[in-house]
């Protein structure tokens, strides 16, 4: 901050709410769910004495988006969504919906903790706990991860999931929830996520500030205008220094 003019200074934006993705942002999804699938399919057959034929990554794919077909709220209800997955592969195994009900119920929450084993790609928990120190901090997700089951939910003021919005990202509907909670205009808001256009594009649509967290070294292929980026988390806070007020 040092070396910039006073003009450079006064024309950046003064940020006060700093706003984040969760998934492929502050950890890998790809390797957690991967194994919250193969220990939840583990537990599901263990629980019920049977083998069951789950299919190959196409099949399940293709059950989901039949699914989504027949019930379009399933698009950002994921909770509701593994739920019916559960459903479609064990429901021939009970003979009423009371048991089969409860059993749904403990399988989807045992994928909901396997969900939750995440490791923090580095420098993320330390930069987290200085920017709470100085700004205003919310969470804005499509996914079904819950900051309150990672030991930082007090680092944040709030966090906004699909379900809760009834919409994903990039429609403003999250932005537009985090407005509301926080009183912070957008103009004032910095989002930070690895999505080109979930994150980034959704978040400039209404003129709030990103910063893309770019760790594959992506193109960036939108428009003619690349947003800040960074792929270290440890190297976050001088770059945020360095372009906000």
């Amino acid at each position: 901050m040092k070396n910039l003019t006073h003009v450079q200074t006064k024309n950046m934006p003064q940020i006060k709410l700093i706003t984040f993705d969760l998934d492929d942002t502050f950890w890998d999804i790809r390797s957690v769910i991967i194994n919250a699938e193969k220990n939840s399919r583990a537990w599901i057959e263990d629980t019920l004495g049977q083998k069951i034929k789950w299919g190959s990554f196409d099949d399940f794919m293709t059950m989901r988006a039949d699914l989504v077909r027949e019930d379009e709220t399933l698009e950002y209800d994921l909770g509701m969504l593994r739920k019916k997955t559960i459903l479609h592969h064990t429901h021939s195994f009970f003979q009423n919906d009371e048991e089969r009900n409860i059993f749904i119920n403990k399988a989807y929450n045992f994928f909901l903790h396997e969900r939750h084993q995440v490791s923090f790609y580095e420098g993320v928990l330390p930069t987290l706990k200085a920017l709470s120190k100085k700004y205003q901090l919310g969470v804005l997700t499509n996914g079904n991860a819950d900051v309150g089951k990672l030991n930082i939910g007090h680092l944040f003021s709030f966090s906004i999931s699909s379900v809760d919005v009834k919409s994903n990202k990039p429609g403003p509907a999250h932005f537009l929830k985090a407005k509301e909670l926080s009183g912070i205009d957008f103009k004032n808001t910095l989002h930070i996520g690895d999505h080109p256009i979930n994150d980034i594009k959704g978040a400039r649509n209404l003129g709030i500030n990103t910063m893309w967290f770019n760790s594959q070294n992506l193109d960036w292929k939108l428009d003619e205008e690349p947003p800040i980026e960074f792929k270290d988390w440890s190297k976050f806070t001088n770059l945020l220094s360095s372009h906000y007020e």
